[in-house]
């Protein structure tokens, strides 16, 4: 079986720690988890590790979409029906939630509950037990639920669109993913990491980014996260030819997005900003440092104008000024 620790890629602060979170939370007896992320960067995988570092990994994980599922359908597929609970209803059915008896339920996209699924589920975290459509008696069960959205819940409470006592009951432990743009190189790992992958899948040979082409992946801000960054260097791998990922194979709206961002679209007399020859590592940070110090001195030092120039939030822009020297510790 994988461990959280191999299946979550990233060296990033931040990856770090969310990898020492789930390993944590994993075996603990919380009954209920929170995840938020943005679309794309991997509530289902962190899901799945919460299921599988737990005492219940040898019984079932339950994927459940939210905003998949007709409202019309979404009771009887999670409680399943009784036999002529409804026209149609021929045979009796087993629901998700009884199929997930022992093990975990994953409700994905939990915001997209209407009011009333929202009370019954309500009422299943508080009672663990529920009953089928048509059903007279209730039937108990041992679930662990992990629940995520892409939405900041809280939010959703205070406009009226989610009850504040499921939130509550929900937000037993939360867990948050950051979104790609604020992983740093770890854009690079995971592009060679499904490099690898595409080419173990597909065959051809076996590419490495080009210098150009990097720079752009760490200046782009990946709207799709992590899934927008596998689906892109899949398509490359199938559709193009030769052992280098060009700038030349990316999507033209992810180069126009590249040439908005202040300072960093290199002219055409300048194909890159440092030699291509040039330890990675050393030059990303150089590169990084020049274009922070020119972005800060333009803003007249202050510190949330030039975060929002460069598409950061401050308390990352921080960190990365004391990671690259321009800040001292306090």
């Amino acid at each position: 079986m994988s461990t959280p620790q191999t299946q979550l890629i990233g060296n990033h602060p931040s990856i770090v720690a969310l990898r020492a979170l789930i390993t944590r939370v994993a075996p603990s007896k919380a009954g209920t988890v929170l995840i938020y992320g943005e679309t794309g960067t991997g509530k289902g995988l962190v899901a799945r590790m919460i299921h599988e570092g737990s005492q219940r990994a040898h019984k079932a994980f339950v994927d459940i979409n939210c905003a998949a599922i007709p409202a019309e359908l979404l009771e009887s597929e999670l409680f399943g029906h009784e036999r002529g609970a409804f026209t149609g209803a021929v045979l009796k059915k087993e629901g998700l939630i009884e199929a997930g008896n022992g093990g975990s339920v994953f409700l994905d996209e939990v915001r997209e509950l209407d009011p009333v699924m929202q009370a019954k589920i309500l009422t299943l975290l508080d009672t663990k037990r529920f009953r089928r459509v048509g059903a007279v008696k209730p039937i108990d069960v041992d679930v662990r639920f992990i629940a995520a959205t892409n939405k900041i819940l809280l939010q959703e409470v205070n406009a009226g669109n989610f009850r504040d006592d499921l939130y509550y009951r929900l937000q037993v432990i939360s867990i948050n993913i950051p979104p790609l743009r604020e992983r740093g190189e770890d854009i690079l790992l995971l592009t060679d990491n499904f490099l690898h992958k595409y080419h173990q899948m597909y065959g051809g040979l076996r590419k490495k980014v080009d210098a150009e082409a990097e720079r752009i992946f760490l200046t782009y801000r990946w709207p799709g996260n992590v899934r927008e960054l596998e689906n892109l260097t899949e398509r490359i791998c199938l559709l193009e030819d030769g052992d280098r990922l060009l700038a030349s194979h990316l999507p033209a709206r992810i180069l126009r997005e590249v040439q908005k961002v202040p300072a960093l679209a290199p002219t055409a007399a300048e194909p890159t900003a440092w030699p291509a020859d040039m330890d990675y590592h050393r030059a990303t940070g150089n590169f990084q440092k020049q274009l922070i110090e020119q972005v800060v001195q333009a803003s007249d030092h202050n510190l949330t104008l030039a975060a929002d120039q460069l598409k950061l939030s401050r308390h990352a822009l921080r960190h990365q000024m004391l990671k690259l020297g321009l800040l001292k510790a306090e």
